[in-house]
């Protein structure tokens, strides 16, 4: 059996906020991402976002149909991967700054609003260095609400 394969046959690692907090540097109201499932290093994971109506963009996007702008679903995806980065490479990852360095393809098919529960899907592409790309798809309820495929670069100190 090739090797991958077998690696994605073995049991998901979950990553609940405290974890994620010692992992990467953001912060409320920029943390986009509650927890991770499905974590399979070096090849993927699942963000989840609960979206809630205290959520501060609402207020102004748009108060009369709260809508989670597009480049917050995409910061949602970027979150999502730079947790899975740091689980890959381990704690001397940890707390480093992510850059974005390109954002192609991006489509946003359907709104996001309060109540939905926000599945970001992140698929490793390809690494090489401290630059990773992944393809990334937000669904709601098994729909897809967005998706993009993006660069990033982690700093070193």
């Amino acid at each position: 059996m090739d090797s991958a394969v077998e690696e994605k046959t073995c049991s998901p690692k979950v990553i609940d906020i405290n974890r994620i907090m010692e992992m990467i540097p953001h912060r409320y109201p920029m943390l986009m991402v509650d927890k991770l499932i499905d974590v399979y290093p070096d090849q993927s994971a699942v963000g989840v976002k609960n979206v809630t109506i205290n959520e501060p963009f609402f207020q102004g996007h748009f108060p009369s149909r709260p809508v989670m702008p597009g480049v917050l679903i995409i910061e949602a995806m970027a979150q999502t991967a730079a947790v899975l980065v740091v689980e890959t490479l381990g704690q001397k990852a940890e707390g480093k700054l992510v850059y974005f360095m390109t954002v192609d393809d991006a489509r946003f098919r359907k709104p996001v609003g309060p109540g939905d529960c926000l599945m970001i899907h992140v698929t490793k592409e390809r690494s090489r260095g401290n630059v990773w790309r992944f393809k990334g798809e937000a669904k709601v309820d098994g729909v897809l609400m967005a998706e993009a495929t993006f660069a990033a670069m982690i700093m070193a100190d």
